[in-house]
This record gives C-alpha cells, sequence and structure tokens, in this order.
C-alpha cells in the first residue's frame, strides 16, 4: 500500500500567516479537507502552532467568508489534535472570537454555534462558555429566532449548557426559563434556593413573570413554600412575590391552594417564621386582585382579624388584599361578610392613623365596604367619625385621601336626615364646591374621575325633593354650575349623578313657580327671565329650573353619546319637563334641542328602563301635530319594529304613539 504524502505544515503556517483574506480562504479549506481526511493531526503539528495561527487569523479576519472557513477549519482540526492545541482552542480568548461571529450574518452564525457544540464537550469549556460577554444572551436570541437549522443548534447548545447552574441562571436573566424552572421541578435542593432566590431578585416584566407562571414556575415554588426547610421557604416565597404581580400567575396560585398557609404562616407565633410574615401577607395583597379569591370565602375575616395584631408593614399588605377582595364586581357577599365581623368598627380608628398609607387604605376599604348602603351602615358612622372625613376633604391633603372620603360620603344613604344635618352643620357643601373647582380643569386621571363621582353622589343628597330648603341652600352655594359641568366633563357615572340632582331639583320648579306677573310689581318681569315651559318667572336660585339651568342641551347630548348607563337618571331629568300641566311647552323646548331624535336613538338602543321612559315621552311629543308632521315617518318604522321585537311591556305606549300617527285604530289589540 503506498504510503500518503506527508503534509507541509510549515507551508500551511506561512500561508495562514502572511496571506490576504482570499488565500486564508483557500488554505483554511484545505486544512479542513487534510484534518477531515485524518491526514492533518497532532504529530503532523508537532509544535502545535496551526491552531494559535488560526485563531490569531479568525480574530483579525475581514471577510464573514474568511472567517467561515477558518471555523470550519478549527472544526475539524478540533476532532484530531490534543494537549496544548485543544487547550489553546478552548481558552477564553479563543471562545470569545468565535462567540463575535454570533452576531453577525447567518452562515457565521452556524459555524460559530457548530464550534462550540463539538468544543462543548469538554467540561471546562461548558464554564468558560458562560463567562464570555453576551454569549447566552446571542444563543437565546438565537433560539427564539425563525431561522431554520440555527434555532435549532442554539437549543441544543444551551441544553448542553444548561449542566452548569450559572449558565442557567445567565439564560433566565435572557429571558429563556426553561431550564431554570427544570431545577425548580428536578434539581438538588442547593440548586432549588439557587434558582428561586435569582427569581427573587431579577427584574421580569410583565411578560417574563407571565412565562414563568405558564411554563410551571408557580407549583415547585409552592411546594418548596409549603415542604421545604426555613431557607427553602424563604426563597420561595421571594420568588412567588416577584410572580403573583401578574394576575394570571396569580390564579394559578389561588389555584395551587397556597392561600391557606399563607394565612397559617400570618397566624403563626413562631419566631423562626416571623421574618416569613411580610413577604406572605405581600402575595396575599398580589393574589387577591383575582376575582378567583373570592372562591375562599373566610379568607377576608381571617384577613380582618389579623388587622391590630400585625405590624404597620403588614397592616398595609392586608388592606390593600381586603380593598382588592371587597372591590371586585362580584364581591358583595365578601363585602357583608366583613361588615359582620366588624369591618367597619375596626376601620374609623385608622382615620386618624399618622402613617399615611395605612390611613389611606383604610379610607379606601372603608368606601369599598361602603358601596352597599344601610342604616346599619350609616349607625356606624357617629358625627365624631363624619367631621374627621369633612376635615379630611377640607385638609390639604393627598387627592387619595380626599377621593376616599368623600367616596364614603356620597355612599352613606342620603335619606338619613341626621347625617345631613352634621354635614350641613360641618359646611360640607361649600368645601365641596371648591374641592369640584379645584379638579374639574385639571388633567383626567382615575383617581380625578372617582373623586368627581364622589362628589357628584354627596350633591344627590343636598337636592333631595323632599328638603326645599335644604335645596335652596344647595344652589345658593353654587351646586347648579357644577352639575353642569359634570354632565360634560365626568365619567358616565358622574353624569348619572349630576342628572339625579338636576331632576330633584327640577321636580321642586312647579310648587315653586311664581304667576307671569304679579300685581304687586311696579316694573313688569324682564323677558329673559320668563319661562317658556313653566309660564312664569324662572331662575335658577329662585325655582331651580332646568330651562333656565341651561341643562337640556347637555342632557340630550349624553342621551346621543355611545355610552348608555346614565340614560335612565338623564330621562327622568328631562321628564319633569313633560309633567301634566306643562307637557306641551316641553316637548318643544325638547324638540327645539333635537331631542326627538335623541329619545328615539334611546328607545332603540337602551335598557327595558330607559326604553319605557323615552317612549313614555315620546308618546306626550307626538301628541302635537307640529312634530307628527315632521317626525311621523322617521319613527314609525322604528316604533313598528320595536313592537314587533322588542319587550312586550313596551308595545300598549308604542301602539299609543302609532295611534298619533294614525297608523293604528284606537280600538286596536295594541292596547
Amino acid at each position: 500500500m503506498p504510503r500518503t504524502a506527508a503534509v507541509d505544515v510549515e507551508d500551511l503556517l506561512v500561508r495562514v500567516k502572511n496571506g490576504d483574506d482570499a488565500e486564508l480562504v483557500d488554505v483554511a479549506r484545505e486544512v479542513a479537507a487534510l484534518a477531515g481526511d485524518g491526514r492533518l493531526g497532532e504529530d503532523d503539528d508537532e509544535d502545535g502552532l496551526l491552531v494559535p495561527a488560526l485563531l490569531a487569523r479568525l480574530a483579525a479576519a475581514g471577510t464573514a467568508e474568511a472567517r467561515v472557513s477558518v471555523m470550519a477549519a478549527l472544526r475539524r482540526l478540533a476532532g484530531c489534535v490534543g494537549g496544548e492545541s485543544k487547550e489553546r482552542l478552548a481558552s477564553i480568548e479563543a471562545l470569545s472570537s468565535i462567540v463575535r461571529s454570533l452576531s453577525r450574518d447567518a452562515d457565521e452564525q452556524t459555524e460559530a454555534i457548530q464550534v462550540l457544540l463539538d468544543l462543548s464537550e469538554i467540561p471546562q469549556v461548558r464554564q468558560r462558555i458562560g463567562r464570555i460577554k453576551g454569549c447566552i444572551v446571542m444563543l437565546v436570541t438565537l433560539r427564539n429566532a425563525h431561522e431554520s437549522g440555527t434555532n435549532d443548534d442554539a437549543d441544543k447548545l444551551l441544553h448542553i449548557l444548561s449542566s452548569n447552574p450559572q449558565n442557567v441562571l445567565l439564560m433566565a436573566e435572557a429571558g429563556y426559563f426553561r431550564p431554570l424552572i427544570q431545577y425548580l421541578k428536578e434539581g438538588s435542593d442547593m440548586n432549588k434556593v439557587l434558582m428561586a432566590t435569582a427569581i427573587s431578585k431579577m427584574f421580569l416584566s410583565e411578560q417574563m413573570k407571565s412565562s414563568l407562571g405558564e411554563d410551571g414556575a408557580i407549583e415547585p415554588l409552592v411546594r418548596m413554600f409549603k415542604y421545604g426547610n426555613l431557607e427553602a421557604k424563604h426563597s420561595a416565597l421571594g420568588a412567588i412575590r416577584n410572580l403573583s404581580s401578574s394576575l394570571q400567575n396569580a390564579e394559578l396560585l389561588i389555584n395551587s391552594a397556597i392561600t391557606g398557609p399563607l394565612l397559617q404562616l400570618l397566624f403563626s407565633v413562631t419566631s423562626a417564621l416571623m421574618t416569613l410574615r411580610e413577604p406572605a401577607s405581600a402575595i396575599l395583597a398580589a393574589i387577591a386582585k383575582s376575582e378567583r379569591i373570592l372562591l375562599y370565602k373566610d379568607v377576608a375575616p381571617q384577613m380582618l382579624s389579623l388587622l391590630n395584631l400585625s405590624s404597620p408593614v403588614i397592616q398595609l399588605h392586608l388592606l390593600r388584599a381586603l380593598i382588592s377582595i371587597s372591590g371586585h364586581k362580584n364581591a358583595k357577599r365578601a363585602r357583608s361578610k366583613i361588615r359582620q365581623n366588624g369591618g367597619v368598627q375596626l376601620l374609623l380608628p385608622f382615620l386618624t392613623e399618622k402613617n399615611v398609607d395605612i390611613k389611606i387604605a383604610a379610607l379606601n376599604l372603608t368606601f369599598q365596604l361602603s358601596k352597599d348602603p344601610s342604616q346599619e351602615l350609616a349607625e356606624q358612622f357617629r358625627e365624631t367619625h363624619l367631621d374627621i372625613l369633612v376635615k379630611i376633604i377640607s385638609s390639604p391633603t393627598s387627592r387619595d385621601e380626599k377621593a376616599a372620603a368623600v367616596g364614603i360620603l356620597s355612599n352613606l344613604p342620603v335619606t338619613d336626615k341626621k347625617i345631613t344635618e352634621i354635614l350641613t352643620r360641618a359646611n360640607l357643601l361649600p368645601i365641596l364646591i371648591s374641592l369640584f373647582e379645584a379638579n374639574i380643569t385639571s388633567s383626567a386621571t382615575p383617581r380625578r374621575m372617582w373623586l368627581l363621582e364622589g362628589i357628584a353622589g354627596v350633591f344627590i343628597r343636598f337636592t333631595v325633593t323632599s328638603d326645599k330648603k335644604l335645596q335652596s341652600l344647595a344652589v345658593g352655594c353654587g351646586v347648579v354650575p357644577c352639575l353642569i359641568k359634570l354632565l360634560s366633563e365626568g365619567s358616565v357615572d358622574a353624569k348619572s349623578k349630576a342628572a339625579t340632582s338636576l331632576g330633584q331639583l327640577s321636580e321642586s320648579t312647579m310648587a315653586l313657580r311664581k304667576s307671569k306677573s304679579p300685581r304687586w310689581l311696579c316694573v313688569p318681569p324682564s323677558a329673559e327671565s320668563y319661562c317658556i315651559v313653566h309660564s312664569c318667572q324662572c331662575t335658577v336660585k329662585s325655582t331651580f329650573c332646568l330651562v333656565k339651568a341651561g341643562a337640556v342641551n347637555p342632557l340630550l347630548r349624553i342621551l346621543e353619546g355611545e355610552e348608555r348607563e346614565a340614560d335612565v337618571e338623564v330621562l327622568e331629568a328631562l321628564a319633569t319637563l313633560m309633567q301634566d300641566e306643562i307637557w306641551e311647552n316641553g316637548s318643544r323646548v325638547i324638540e327645539k334641542a333635537s331631542g326627538i331624535h335623541a329619545l328615539l336613538r334611546v328607545a332603540e338602543a337602551g335598557d327595558l328602563s330607559s326604553q319605557e321612559k323615552a317612549i313614555w315621552m315620546l308618546e306626550r311629543i307626538f301628541r302635537l301635530d307640529d312634530h307628527k308632521e315632521r317626525y311621523g315617518e322617521i319613527a314609525q318604522a322604528l316604533l313598528i319594529d320595536l313592537a314587533q321585537k322588542g319587550d312586550p311591556s313596551l308595545k300598549p305606549m308604542i301602539g299609543k304613539i302609532l295611534a298619533h300617527l294614525e297608523l293604528l285604530q284606537t280600538q286596536s289589540s295594541y292596547f
């Protein structure tokens, strides 16, 4: 068998060191072919100079083709050289040159990953790769890319590197959590603590938190908290706390039955566990934001019982948890249970708390508990407490405090005359109007919206139809301009409340109206003050007239809008202009303000209550010939359709309108 010709390593070395990039490509390919054929190994390169020479050119090469060729050569050499050459290939400097290619074009990335995969068989290399700045991040980026082949190889290399816990932590920081979760599930106790501690200290975006939860981090962490030693419990709670702010994770935590053990921990008096109480209370505050917490009916009373037994930090977390629980859409039963367990009495002393955060939280929770007005609730607020709330509203406190205090007062029953007397004596009305004027033009925020809703709610108390003296006080203080502004500037809830107050005032107008020209007047009244609806001299202050207040147009604009929640209250206010004695004049005012289109819109799109009121008004409006002629054709198709497809209770009133429009006989079965 003929002997294979010896390889001239010296010639290869000269060409590698001195050739330009094009020559480097040729010689690198030659080296790769020789190594691949087994003709170039450690015995041929006795001085071990070829690998360092190629590495030097890799770092300095100017073209992607040259770098790809050099890495291909190095990859072939890695399989057939040993000793010092292999050690040089696995050095930090060499690996750094290869890693730089991960951020370049696709061919270069592919070759670089292949070299790293081959070298990763060496245990030391697996440790070193993680220490090269940016390597793990680039591999995670390539894994997440959609390049066929490259992402698979990057995934394979990351899997190999995950045998080192420090690399796993770097992967997690780059947003790749699967190896970390695997350690949480199956790692040693020490590594589980390491991973949980890392999660607790990591800055995580909402997406990253959700990703950790979806990929299965919650269950092993809860298991660590329940059954681990003190160190495991501490690290697990830290991690859970960091993840629990995600609503998705909060639901996973509730499903994992963590609530009971957290409460049990808060009740514990074991000194070793005391340091765990604060993170446990913080987690409860976070998971309480999920409505699933309502499935645990005893959670709120248990938290309540802990309030006076806890440090200020834990108190604050518990208060925030209770605020979330009582604020959920379906929390009426939970609020009732808190009140039954003495929640309001427990919270009232906190209204004078020096810790501002706790004071605001207590105010907010009291507001939530007052959402279900009752005389029993009202009786718990003594004059002292009401005065404290008024003082909070009038003092230079934060908008948060003011909004909560006003919100509580707005929820107390308006029929409780004793509360009204106390608030009147405390001069609340001018204070509220001043607060309103300071906030109505400020930038729109949820807190401002809540504050204005509360103010609008309190105004209802001072405008009740049963107390004209109180109404006069409210109007004299300037409540009407505030109500008109709320119709345009407030939330739909504030608009609804403002319409209620205006309706209550307008209900009194008929009783307060004066004759057109009283005999005892020497000078006839001005035409400006004459009201075409009430046929008398009307002013806002003397008769609380809706027309003179300029309220008709803004009320109708609400009906023309997309929000339907305020329709009933708006219609109730407008209907005060359609009372038996004045309906003709009221109809004309509403028609002049383009109100018939608005009423037809509500009849078509509103709920049953607002439909009934709108159709009642339309029936009166269409008694007038002018309105029948102008709007009859527009209205008839809608009304016929509504009679056929709408609620049966609407049919008789619609029948009356159709009779006015001469589309039905008055003997029709519609009646």
